[in-house]
């Protein structure tokens, strides 16, 4: 139980340390602290609250994993608001990033193996993929173009739209090309924000991620439909 309750301060703590190091380091500009401060207080609250409505009585392995990617993806928010009005270390907010990736697939074998899957421990590792995967379309966004900003924001309109239109939510059958695609946004997107391929090649590949992105919700978003067109026909 006490892991339970001081499991969202350490995280909080923690957010804070990966900011105090990249400030001693690399340096950050106001909009880098407020971003990062921000990103640790969401996560906090966040957070608290879920295991609060799950009444874990534990935190888990896996969550202390994510957790540290949390703290790692808030340093990455501070650099990419930084981006904005300085020049960033790019090759900190690349090694952050490949950091952030090679633990997100940890986490899931830490559950797995722990015996500590649970649905708050999936949303919570899933709610950090998306945040990492807009923090690095911003930041790709600004040499590539706007339009990559659709990777990182594909799946916040797509939980927006489950709450305007009923049929969209629920589960769906599992698909491993799924997370192949999904693994695919952070890996392309980390490789473009690091600058190592020209921009022709970097445009080419990002928009060829979101393509499969699109196909990955859109197979989804059809299958719901149909299954919600074959209740309406069972009901009329």
């Amino acid at each position: 139980m006490p892991s339970v309750r001081t499991g969202p301060t350490i995280g909080l703590i923690f957010h804070f340390a990966v900011l105090n190091v990249l400030a001693g380091t690399v340096g950050l500009g106001t909009a880098g602290w407020v971003v990062g401060f921000t990103s640790g207080v969401v996560t906090f609250i966040a957070l608290g609250h879920g295991l609060q409505r799950s009444g874990a009585e534990a935190f888990g392995a896996a969550n202390w994993v994510t957790l540290l990617r949390a703290g790692l993806i808030g340093g990455i928010a501070a650099l990419t608001a930084d981006s904005f009005t300085q020049p960033v270390s790019i090759s900190v907010l690349v090694t952050l990033s490949a950091v952030a990736l090679a633990l997100d697939a940890v986490d899931g074998n830490v559950a797995r193996r722990t015996g500590s899957c649970t649905p708050l421990g999936a949303r919570f590792d899933m709610e950090t993929d998306a945040w990492l995967i807009l923090v690095l379309s911003a930041f790709v966004a600004e040499s590539v173009g706007a339009w990559v900003l659709a990777i990182g924001l594909m799946r916040y309109i797509i939980g927006l739209a489950t709450v305007l239109v009923p049929w969209l939510r629920g589960p769906v059958p599992p698909r491993y090309w799924r997370k192949v695609v999904a693994a695919m946004q952070g890996v392309t997107l980390a490789v473009a924000a690091s600058g190592l391929l020209p921009l022709s090649v970097t445009t080419t590949v990002v928009a060829i991620a979101l393509l499969f992105l699109v196909e990955s919700f859109g197979s989804e978003v059809l299958w719901r439909w149909r299954r919600q067109s074959l209740t309406v026909a069972a009901a009329s």
